[in-house]
């Protein structure tokens, strides 16, 4: 598991005073981070070699301004060359959003997905959701 921990900014709250729903996409999203590396070590744009094919996000519960938000990101399967990231937005004990990522790695050049490399799954594995 990664973890990181966010301090929920005011501009992110909505007219009904909780964090906005679409914050915790954006969220998830920076939150991908470590994984973006594994792909592309220096997060450089120009030799990307990842692509989001789908996302999805859950609410369990309203997040608010205030208090601390701990992510947490897994992997929880790995394909030939997709695999899926699912992540949790907690608030004060309480599992308020999770989310999963479809990422394949990909080509930009020959517009074709790739296998993933071992090197790359055994570091997927030490992060798998149990």
């Amino acid at each position: 598991m990664i973890k990181e921990s966010i301090k929920p900014r005011f501009c992110e709250t909505d007219g009904l005073g909780h964090i906005n729903n679409t914050v915790v996409a954006q969220w998830f999203e920076g939150a991908r981070d470590p994984v973006f590396k594994w792909f592309t070590p220096d997060l450089s744009v120009k030799n990307w070699k990842l692509i989001l094919a789908k996302t999805t996000v859950e609410f369990h519960a309203e997040l608010q301004y205030g208090a601390d938000v701990e992510l947490k990101t897994y992997i929880s399967r790995i394909g030939n060359s997709s695999f899926d990231v699912y992540q949790e937005a907690w608030q004060e004990d309480k599992k308020c959003a999770s989310g999963t990522a479809v990422m394949v790695h990909f080509d930009h050049q020959t517009k074709k997905s790739q296998k993933i490399a071992d090197a790359t799954i055994n570091s997927m594995k030490e992060h798998s959701f149990a």
